[in-house]
């Protein structure tokens, strides 16, 4: 039989073990981050980006399911679709947001100034507004950027290289958006070396694209250099259009010349994304992101695409050749 003190000291012992297990039973708390990318659902590049994104954020300790929550908006290519979205994710109330592209931070940024925003693959976000600065960018949004000014010659002089007799370029850019706008100065700054002549071509839908390249290539001569910011959703038609049309073409990322493109250089994109985990990762831990500076690419990549090469009667250069990273045959 226990007496009144043993059951008194019984009682006193498993309340204090009580709240330990209650705590020790409460679930983790789940952190919620939301994702803006301008391409369709069934875009084999979205799903690229989401692998790396949730593979680097694995490898800094996060778990999916578990302690973090991913939540995806994928609009495809059209301004009013990546607004309507931008709206729902803000809307959720996440605790980071990472956007992808030159699209998708207007709208996030002119819904929220207190979620904080990693944007990626982001030509000039100084220009945009979007940052006060690349090393203080004063607000709530920081990420990485996919464009150095030097690219815009390079592109000229990589599309001189692998076609030599052109003297007239197309250049698809954003007419609408101050990166579209300083892209294509600086391959017209990059083009004066080389002769060149060149014609600037909207993107704003389809049908500005298709007839803009359409009636660029009836004079002959020509190439074509597709810029960052608006194009990737669109890259089929892009590609297609320099095929039926025999325009030897430059774009900005891989996947374009995986596509069918005939050439790429610019920045490992997917590398952005993965660099962009780790600023997901310190926001998560207390990073304000006034305080990280925008980053610019460190890893460049030239794709060259045999196929594509060939289909247009062209000769790629053996020192061409030599210095890419990665030739499709």
């Amino acid at each position: 039989m226990i007496g009144r003190r043993e059951f008194i000291t019984l009682v006193g012992g498993a309340a204090a073990v009580w709240p330990l297990a209650a705590r020790a039973q409460q679930p983790e708390r789940v952190r919620r981050i939301g994702v803006l990318m301008p391409f369709s659902s069934d875009d084999p590049v979205a799903e690229a980006r989401k692998r790396v994104l949730e593979q680097a954020l694995t490898q800094l300790g996060w778990k999916l399911g578990t302690n973090l929550a991913l939540e995806y908006r994928l609009p495809g290519g059209g301004a009013e679709s990546v607004r309507r979205q931008a709206g729902e994710l803000v809307a959720l109330a996440p605790d980071v947001i990472v956007t992808a592209g030159s699209l998708a931070p207007s709208p996030v940024l002119e819904a929220t100034r207190t979620i904080p925003v990693v944007m990626t693959n982001v030509p000039d976000p100084v220009g945009a507004g979007w940052v006060q600065s690349l090393a203080r960018p004063g607000g709530n949004a920081t990420g990485f950027t996919n464009f150095e000014y030097s690219l815009g010659g390079k592109w000229i002089e990589l599309l001189k290289q692998i076609a030599p007799s052109i003297t007239r370029v197309a250049v698809l850019r954003s007419a609408n958006s101050v990166a579209g706008i300083g892209q294509f100065a600086a391959v017209q700054s990059g083009s004066h070396s080389f002769g060149m002549e060149l014609t600037p071509v909207g993107v704003r839908d389809a049908d500005e694209i298709e007839r803009g390249v359409a009636a660029f290539a009836r004079s002959g001569s020509g190439g074509l250099i597709v810029t960052g910011g608006g194009t990737g959703a669109r890259r089929e038609l892009i590609i297609g259009l320099a095929a039926r049309l025999r325009l030897p073409a430059i774009y900005p990322f891989r996947y374009y010349a995986l596509d069918g493109g005939l050439m790429s250089y610019g920045p490992d994109t997917l590398d952005l994304f993965r660099r962009a985990a780790g600023y997901v990762d310190r926001i998560l831990k207390g990073d304000p992101p006034a305080s990280l500076p925008v980053q610019t690419p460190v890893k460049f990549e030239l794709v060259i695409n045999l196929k594509t090469a060939k289909a247009l009667g062209l000769d790629v250069p053996p020192t061409l050749l030599a210095r890419a990273d990665e030739v499709i045959e």
